[in-house]
């Protein structure tokens, strides 16, 4: 259930919440003020329908949330929280959409060994870290894996092997990645999905969108254990 907005007007949960509260507030603000923080135009019929529907989602939501306190994780919910989280979406977001907490939704996470997603500005030496379940020492042509360095979920294009580099024409000193750096190195091409409706394109399929890399095997992660929960990777 979601509320129906034009562009332009701000009906997210907060700005709601937030007009609600100045309107119950010992100085009230009035319902054409609300009108302007919520950016329509001044029709209290419909400032009251906002409301009132906006307060029927939080208590259907609050009544899930309280239905679920106390149960454990079933096989639909893990296998969703680990659909959303790779596919992009937050941990609240993910605790919002399936009627639990946010500390739910990140125990499952660490505890199946999902790859967490890092912050924009996040160091490639100090900060990248797999879980255990996650750790392999070589992958697969084809083979969707987490790039630690990227932040994102890759492709195996190929091992870069001496052979493979020495039939390359440009390759002048061939890299022998697993003496060198004591792991295989492989070419891959990093998914980084994207909204093509918002695009002059959108014939393009955004979930193949992306760019091509290079990583050793130790910043790579596995994904195959978690197809046990049913997600296809």
């Amino acid at each position: 259930m979601a509320l129906r907005s034009r562009a332009h007007e701000k009906l997210d949960g907060a700005n709601i919440n937030k007009v609600i509260a100045l309107l119950e507030a010992d100085d009230p603000i009035t319902k054409k003020e609300a009108c302007e923080i919520l950016n329509i135009r001044y029709n209290t019929t419909r400032l009251q329908k906002i409301i009132d529907e906006h307060n029927e989602v939080w208590a259907y939501k609050e009544k899930r949330k309280s239905q679920n306190k106390g149960k454990g994780a079933t096989r639909d919910e893990i296998k969703t929280v680990i659909e959303y989280y790779l596919d992009g979406d937050n941990i609240s977001e993910i605790a919002t959409r399936i009627y639990r907490s946010n500390a739910f939704v990140k125990a499952i996470i660490e505890r199946v060994g999902i790859p967490q997603k890092l912050p924009a500005q996040f160091d490639r030496k100090r900060d990248i870290m797999l879980p255990e379940q996650c750790v392999a020492e070589s992958f697969k042509e084809g083979e969707r894996v987490w790039a630690a360095r990227d932040n994102a979920i890759a492709i195996i294009k190929r091992e870069q092997t001496v052979k493979h580099q020495e039939e390359c024409p440009g390759y002048i000193n061939p890299v022998d990645y697993e003496k060198k750096y004591g792991a295989k190195g492989y070419q891959i091409y990093v998914i980084t999905p994207c909204d093509t409706s918002q695009t002059l394109f959108p014939w393009i399929d955004g979930s193949k969108v992306g760019y091509h890399s290079f990583a050793l095997a130790y910043d790579l992660g596995s994904l195959k254990h978690l197809e046990q929960y049913g997600v296809t990777i």
